[in-house]
């Protein structure tokens, strides 16, 4: 007898993390490896974070309060909503998972851009919705071509501004215009893990303001980038109390551990080590910027952490010769690499080994 496997998941694809640094030096014989690949803050954390977790170690033996109580309230009142609109979750990945479990029925459309965030279209399929992919315009989301695909049978429509891996954005008025074209019964889901690192004056940055006028708006963010908990795996997401209601009856109890919601606490309340890794991280994405412009390489321009840049050659070779000299980035597609702003020594690294390569 044959084991039976849900039909929704034959053709996915299992995600696969790249090498850990210490694999890396075993493998090429390296002393030192700088990690470029998965936008880290090259800072790491706040000290007030560290501190969080060095004083809850004693309790490690008692749950988790599964209600996220300390953490909710922190963030309520941070951004002057209700804690009722908040909900904590383990990282941005298990969110996306919860709203697609919340929302999405079998033969549903989703509406997504063609080269984004891959948890999208991956719990898309898994709950046997349909993915309905629009392609990028200059490595941008084109919310006019998602317009167009609205139908009758659209359940949801995924938006990352700043999008990784492109880390282009698009514009508060290009969005006040979409929202307004959006029938109400359609869920938008806007995701911006990296709204913290934006510097152009059009971007939205008080998305949570049209929360009153669009109940259908979920807001996605995560304290993995320029808060520095990636370890950890925490994010939230702030929506109406009628869809934070729902999204929580499906939620796994305890998801969110003690150390992570510490750490959350802590890392909201520390605006200076904010401020230091949004202003290193603007240093260094021009320093990028202008040597890209020196070798001729054609880049997106960047609101994140990260920069999308064509190499002329094959990213999966680059890749492989950047790591034979310690030094991971990751392969998009094509000829194109995106490479995570590191500390000024992690880039000039990065630009004396690229140089090499090519």
């Amino acid at each position: 007898m044959t084991i039976a496997f849900r039909p929704q998941i034959k053709d996915l694809q299992a995600y696969k993390p790249g090498k850990p640094v210490k694999d890396v030096k075993k493998e090429y014989g390296l002393d030192r490896v700088i990690k470029l690949a998965s936008n880290e803050n090259p800072l790491g954390c706040s000290e007030k974070a560290k501190q969080a977790i060095q004083d809850a170690l004693d309790h490690l033996n008692i749950y988790p309060d599964g209600n996220t109580t300390d953490l909710k309230e922190a963030i309520a009142t941070k951004f002057n909503v209700k804690t009722t609109q908040v909900l904590p979750s383990s990282g941005s990945d298990e969110m996306v998972d919860q709203i697609s479990k919340t929302f999405i029925q079998e033969g549903d459309e989703v509406i997504m851009a063609d080269i984004t965030f891959p948890r999208y279209i991956s719990t898309c399929k898994m709950m046997g919705g349909v993915p309905v992919v629009v392609p990028l315009k200059n490595h941008t989301y084109d919310l006019d071509g998602m317009k167009e695909k609205i139908t009758d049978k659209t359940r949801l429509i995924w938006l990352c501004n700043p999008n990784n891996p492109t880390g282009t954005m698009f514009t508060k008025d290009v969005l006040d215009e979409f929202l307004q074209s959006v029938p109400k019964d359609i869920v938008v889901i806007y995701d911006e893990a990296y709204q913290e690192y934006v510097t152009r004056e059009d971007y939205p940055k008080d998305s949570l303001a049209y929360l009153p006028d669009y109940p259908n708006l979920i807001i996605m963010r995560t304290f993995s980038k320029a808060y520095g908990l990636a370890a950890l795996r925490v994010g939230y997401t702030v929506a109406s109390e009628e869809i934070i209601e729902h999204i929580n009856k499906i939620r796994g109890p305890f998801n969110v551990n003690t150390l992570a919601q510490v750490a959350a606490i802590a890392a909201l309340g520390d605006e200076e080590f904010l401020q230091r890794s949004y202003d290193v991280n603007k240093e260094g994405k021009r320093y990028l910027y202008k040597v890209f412009q020196e070798l001729n390489l054609e880049f997106a321009p960047s609101e994140t952490n990260h920069i999308l840049v064509d190499v002329k050659k094959d990213a999966q070779e680059i890749f492989v010769e950047l790591q034979k000299r310690g030094v991971i980035v990751r392969p998009i597609y094509g000829t194109f690499i995106r490479v995570s702003i590191g500390t000024m020594e992690e880039n000039i690294t990065f630009v004396e080994k690229l140089q090499e390569v090519l």
